[in-house]
C-alpha cells in the first residue's frame, strides 16, 4: 500500500481487499504499521470508513506506543479523509501533549492542521 501510495496510484479493488484482510489482523499492528495504514489510504484518497473505525479503537490501545511522526501522520489521515473518531482525537490530544518536545515543526503542523 505505501508504495502505491508513495507512486500516487490508487487501486480501489486492492484498498479494499487490503481493508477487509487489515481488519481482521489489527491487533497484530504496531504504530508504525497503523500509522502508514491510514497515510497510505488518505494519500490515495481511498475511504475505508470500516478500517478508520476499526484502526481507531485499535490505536486507542496502543497509542502510548506512537512516536510524534505517528501521531501526526494519523491525525493528518483522519482529517484528509474527513474521517472523524472524537474519542481517538481526545485520546491523541493527550498523547501529543505529553510527547510535545519530540514534534518537529512538521509533524506541529500537521496535527495542527488536522
Amino acid at each position: 500500500m505505501w508504495a502505491y501510495a508513495s507512486l500516487g496510484h490508487s487501486s480501489p479493488e486492492l484498498f479494499d481487499a487490503i481493508s477487509d484482510t487489515a481488519i481482521k489482523k489489527l491487533d497484530a499492528f504496531n504504530s508504525q504499521e497503523i500509522a502508514n495504514t491510514l497515510w497510505s489510504y488518505a494519500s490515495v484518497g481511498h475511504f475505508s470508513p470500516e478500517l478508520f473505525d476499526a484502526i481507531s479503537h485499535t490505536a486507542l490501545e496502543k497509542l502510548d506506543t506512537f512516536s510524534s511522526q505517528e501521531i501526526a501522520n494519523t491525525m493528518w489521515a483522519y482529517a484528509t479523509v474527513e474521517h472523524s473518531s472524537p474519542k481517538l482525537f481526545d485520546a491523541i490530544l493527550s498523547e501529543a501533549t505529553e510527547k510535545l518536545d519530540d514534534f518537529n515543526s512538521q509533524e506541529i503542523a500537521n496535527t495542527l492542521w488536522a
